[in-house]
């Protein structure tokens, strides 16, 4: 099996979400070949799960600022994408659901962040949903971890979302797609974000504060975009016994927290 890997730099959230969503649209025709993607955002973008209410989002305020408002393809909760790496995964995935990509994956993250000197792990718990969608905090995505996400000194550093999509044989397909924090400006979500008070924004600043690391603080210096997108090809190809194809390894035009 030929595997991809795609480093397509910075675009906008349109961009980006649909050429995750092309990446599907090929293997479900029976075309195309499995691909890890990485990328940044340009300008910064807030994206919301595929159920998650627009409303929730002040998206004048965001339009005002230049900051790009997207619908994901998959579930999950809002993330401000700015000083980070995002990737995707589009793959088939016979006989395994959804919890076991996400550690398959997981795991592939963590051999990558560990070559960057990162000391990674991965979330065992699982919140109670209904009641976590019943707060004010659930409307981020970054307020919380679900099993298998990858967290460092018990803070969350990547936060993930899946699909799957039916081929046309009845494969079924999957598109994964998370955030990889190189810096803290995630944490300006909360400026977006329609509450009904200002208490309660204090609140949830306060708990992406305590609940999220990036790997600036981490590593104690920025990060270069594609040092870090080295290091996660080079995480997938040792923890899947994969090769990439050499000439889909496309270097980016994008700097440190891109």
């Amino acid at each position: 099996m030929h595997w991809s890997f795609r480093n397509t730099g910075k675009h906008s959230g349109a961009f980006n979400m649909e050429f995750d969503e092309s990446l599907v649209r090929s293997l479900t025709q029976g075309g195309g070949n499995p691909t890890v993607r990485v990328y940044g955002w340009n300008p910064s973008a807030i994206s919301i799960g595929w159920n998650q209410r627009l409303d929730e989002i002040d998206t004048s305020l965001a339009n005002h600022d230049g900051v790009d408002v997207v619908r994901r393809p998959t579930g999950g909760r809002a993330i401000l994408h700015s000083e980070e790496l995002t990737y995707s995964v589009a793959m088939s995935s016979p006989a395994k659901n959804v919890l076991a990509v996400y550690n398959d994956i997981s795991q592939a993250l963590v051999c990558g962040l560990k070559k960057l000197g990162v000391d990674a792990s991965l979330e065992k718990s699982q919140p109670h949903f209904p009641s976590w969608y019943r707060s004010t905090s659930s409307v981020a995505c970054f307020s919380s971890s679900a099993r298998y996400e990858i967290q460092v000194k018990g803070r969350k550093l990547v936060g993930s979302a899946q699909r799957r999509y039916v081929g046309q044989n009845g494969d079924e397909i999957v598109l994964q797609h998370g955030s990889l924090l190189l810096g803290p400006d995630h944490k300006r979500l909360t400026k977006y974000l329609k509450l009904s008070d200002e208490s309660d924004r204090a609140r949830l600043k306060a708990e992406m504060d305590k609940k999220t690391i990036d790997l600036s603080e981490v590593l104690g210096r920025l990060i270069a975009f594609d040092e870090c997108a080295d290091a996660l090809s080079r995480g997938f190809e040792e923890t899947w016994g994969i090769t990439f194809d050499l000439a889909n390894l496309e270097p980016s035009t994008a700097g440190a927290f891109s």
